[in-house]
């Protein structure tokens, strides 16, 4: 170890104990400190670890927390960054928090954002890379999918040596040659037929000769069992997949994986996905079929992910959106609830959510407004836009409650007519909307449920 390495070491240490007994905590400033030393700082960090990157759109925060807790099945210590700081200083301050067993190589699961894998593969060598899917996304900032796909391409090209477990049923990422040891997991639920995705989905092309892509059968969006009538580019043959999808609920799923029984107590086809990718990562580690059916059913409810929060006598769901792949698949989640429900939506436009709010249109509240719900509610610093889009999907004025701040936002949730309340908001509404549960009492401070 450098001079350099050890004093920023030793800096991010004493910042990140300082934040944590004095403060309120930091999940990125103790990162930032130690990179400001030393730049390479990851690579004295992290030479002692296998690492495992997670990377994608959709998903990332949920199949990380289950393959940790997959791994936990076979490993004492896994090193994950749990808080969701996802870019080089977040992923820098979890590697700076975990205390390591000496002489002992160690686990770690990152979620990782896309645009950050090509900078921390600089500096290590990960095991493997799972790709969960690229949906548009924050596109101030990520652009089209095809510019995220060269983002997380960027960085997988400098670890051909690095195993890729990747969604096989999302076109883009089988359409690039790459000398990686590959691990394909995908859906084989259905039959075969002929189908093609809507046009206003997300990769309707094929991304190797640009004819429409042709599929067998869509899961949801643009995932399925593809091909291409033109060249002949086609789903690989998978190593994990789905085969059957039992019963569907917005508290939980059952499907089949390899024909084995599988439940998770989360909603949403895209949630199996996730679970789909866990279970794909622990095969690849030796982790039993029975194993992981047991990880599965710990009851861990993971930030912003349909966690269920107490507000008085109401239960309220709330759930992160981001979008209009992920909106539309928790509007379909939701949809499947047998009980009446009042519905919240927060939206916001910060740095973290995306400044481009234009995505709301493309979410299908239309199918789900066909079912009665007595009281929607609308908040958030974008209140108007959000408020606005639903009346056109066909809410009411008698339905309809605007918001003007979270405390008035809060009130509305309390005095809702029915007994449970769904709550859709993005990231940063997410945050403040806890942090005025907590002030009330009704969650604890920080991530905790």
């Amino acid at each position: 170890m450098t001079i350099k390495s050890s004093f920023a070491i030793t800096a991010g240490r004493f910042s990140y104990w300082y934040l944590h007994t004095f403060m309120k905590g930091g999940s990125s400033l103790p990162g930032k400190i130690a990179t400001k030393f030393d730049p390479a700082v990851l690579k004295q960090l992290t030479k002692n670890y296998d690492v495992i990157i997670i990377t994608g759109t959709n998903g990332k925060t949920l199949t990380t927390a289950l393959t940790v807790q997959t791994l936990k099945q076979k490993y004492d210590h896994i090193m994950t960054n749990s808080t969701g700081s996802n870019m080089m200083q977040g992923l820098t301050t979890a590697f700076l928090a975990d205390h390591q067993q000496k002489g002992q190589r160690q686990l770690a699961v990152l979620e990782v954002d896309e645009a950050n894998v090509e900078p921390l593969c600089h500096y290590i060598k990960p095991k493997a890379i799972v790709l969960t899917n690229i949906f548009r996304d924050q596109m101030d900032r990520f652009g089209e999918i095809y510019t995220t796909y060269n983002m997380i391409l960027a960085g997988v090209k400098l670890v051909p040596e690095a195993t890729l477990i990747m969604n096989a049923d999302l076109p883009l990422f089988s359409s690039v040659e790459l000398p990686n040891p590959k691990i394909y997991f995908g859906f084989n639920h259905l039959p075969d037929g002929e189908v093609m995705a809507s046009s206003n989905t997300d990769g309707v092309l094929c991304p190797v000769c640009n004819h429409i892509i042709h599929y067998k059968f869509i899961s949801y969006a643009s995932q399925g069992k593809f091909y291409c009538p033109n060249c002949g580019f086609k789903r690989p043959e998978l190593n994990e997949e789905v085969t059957a999808i039992n019963q569907l609920r917005p508290t939980y799923s059952h499907f089949e994986i390899n024909h084995a029984p599988f439940e998770i107590s989360i909603g949403g086809m895209y949630n199996i996905y996730n679970a789909l990718a866990a279970y794909s990562v622990g095969r690849y580690f030796d982790i039993s079929v029975e194993a992981i059916q047991r990880a599965f059913t710990e009851d861990k409810r993971v930030f912003g992910r349909q966690e269920v929060i107490q507000v008085k006598d109401k239960a309220v769901t709330l759930v992160l959106v981001k979008n209009p792949v992920g909106l539309n698949q928790v509007l379909q989640m939701i949809s499947s609830d047998p009980t009446d429900f009042a519905l919240a939506m927060l939206l916001n436009a910060n740095y973290a959510d995306g400044i481009d709010t234009s995505w709301i249109w493309d979410g299908e509240f239309e199918t789900l407004l066909k079912q009665h719900i007595p009281s929607v509610i609308t908040g958030g610093e974008r209140g108007d836009d959000i408020a606005f889009r639903l009346k056109v999907a066909g809410v009411t004025a008698d339905q309809l409650h605007e918001t003007s701040d979270l405390d008035a936002t809060l009130a509305a949730i309390e005095a809702a007519p029915t007994k449970h309340v769904y709550v859709l908001a993005t990231y940063t509404a997410v945050l403040q909307l806890r942090s005025k549960m907590a002030a009330a009492n009704y969650i604890k401070k920080g991530l905790s449920v």
